[in-house]
């Protein structure tokens, strides 16, 4: 029975860190889609999505059937537990860069960001693959000190999104309501994406020292 339940272990950590490698990739190109008005990268990301989503069934299956037959208790529930509560998070990240694929698909052909904005967007899309890489890393091998550490990219993107913002907010923006309220809301898909990442960090945390998890966003 030990050994059977190792094995679910072990398929629903691979769907989770396939679930990362997917929604990190989704990001990148549909940051490609936005910056450089690539059409088909966007469409790409938003027809994908629903590999990510059938994922998280697949995630949610699993969980479902490996509590009905090993009936597991304190440390081996806390693993299927979070293990769903990870799963979510990873399937609302790739909801996120399906956005971020979908504002780009509107505005084409023209691109969705205006040149003064693709620098904070290419800093906020590098740190949002960063955070998704180390993720996906830690799924595979999981560390709560490195786990912990996400909270500082997540810093890092919340003080560009500010940045974001000054610009957005300038008296001399030049491009008219449309376009900064499509601003706001691409940084705000980028801010959650860290967000969640943030969250699947608390909860390898709390599958690895069983210290409850607090401060989920």
């Amino acid at each position: 029975m030990r050994e059977e339940f190792q094995a679910d272990l072990d398929e629903i950590s691979r769907l989770l860190v396939t679930m990362a490698e997917a929604v990190r990739a989704a990001m990148r190109k549909a940051t490609t889609a936005l910056l450089t008005a690539d059409l088909k990268a966007a469409e790409a990301v938003i027809e994908r999505d629903v590999e990510v989503d059938a994922i998280y069934g697949q995630v949610e299956t699993k969980v479902a059937d490996t509590i009905a037959r090993q009936a597991p208790v304190a440390g081996d529930l806390r693993m299927v537990i979070t293990a769903l509560h990870i799963s979510a998070d990873l399937e609302r990240m790739g909801d996120l860069a399906e956005h971020v694929a979908k504002t780009a698909q509107r505005r084409h052909p023209s691109p969705a960001v205006p040149a003064e904005l693709r620098p904070v967007f290419k800093e906020m899309s590098e740190v949002a693959d960063q955070m998704a890489d180390r993720i996906a890393k830690l799924l595979a091998t999981p560390d709560a000190e490195k786990a912990a550490k996400l909270e500082h990219a997540d810093d890092e993107m919340d003080n560009l999104e500010r940045r974001l913002f000054q610009v957005l907010l300038d008296d001399d923006w030049p491009y008219g309501a449309e376009t900064a309220i499509d601003g706001a809301l691409l940084g705000r898909f980028y801010e959650r994406y860290a967000d969640h990442a943030v969250n699947v960090g608390e909860q390898l945390v709390y599958l690895i020292t069983g210290e409850p998890v607090t401060g989920l966003s």
